[in-house]
């Protein structure tokens, strides 16, 4: 959803702009965040990328099993070995943990470009939307009106309808 946020920020800055909007400009203003997550195409993308972190979260929590078992059992060894064996093993477990940490930060760097990957297409299509309607119905500047942004007051037209419309849902 951080990345809705910054496609929702980038398309304010992009109106932002093209200039400021004079007494004459017909202004419109969108949820841009509300349009994508009503998209079926970012229902989808967010389904895909769930299922990659399951595997991901599955994974990772194997090899914190197979190392929990390995720390079990040296413990329960430790005696009856010697300190360079013991020092060997810790070493080991170490190391173990470490490829853990690797593959963790590895899997969310994979997330984020998977990310990417399926969010910038399906923002491209909801921003090629946005502009046709708007070019359509006449309007100079489209505004979102996303939460947490700085529109406070939206009294002008609403072409969320509209864009959804246009995508056909």
């Amino acid at each position: 959803m951080r990345n809705v946020k910054r496609i929702a920020v980038a398309l304010v800055l992009f109106v932002a702009a093209t200039g400021f909007v004079s007494a004459q400009s017909k202004v419109a203003h969108i949820n841009v965040q509300q349009l994508l997550s009503d998209m079926p195409e970012m229902k989808a993308a967010q389904a895909e990328l769930k299922k990659l972190q399951e595997t991901y979260r599955a994974d990772i929590q194997s090899s914190m099993k197979e190392l929990q078992n390995k720390l079990t059992q040296y413990q329960n060894e430790a005696t009856s070995k010697t300190n360079e064996e013991n020092e060997q093993r810790a070493v080991e477990l170490q190391g173990f943990e470490r490829n853990i940490q690797e593959a963790e930060q590895a899997a969310m760097q994979e997330m984020q470009k998977k990310q990417q990957e399926l969010f910038a297409p399906i923002s491209d299509k909801a921003k090629a939307a946005i502009e046709k309607v708007a070019a359509a119905q006449g309007f100079d500047y489209v505004i979102d009106a996303s939460p947490g942004l700085s529109l406070i007051v939206a009294k002008g037209k609403d072409l969320l309808p509209e864009v959804k419309k246009e995508l056909g849902f």
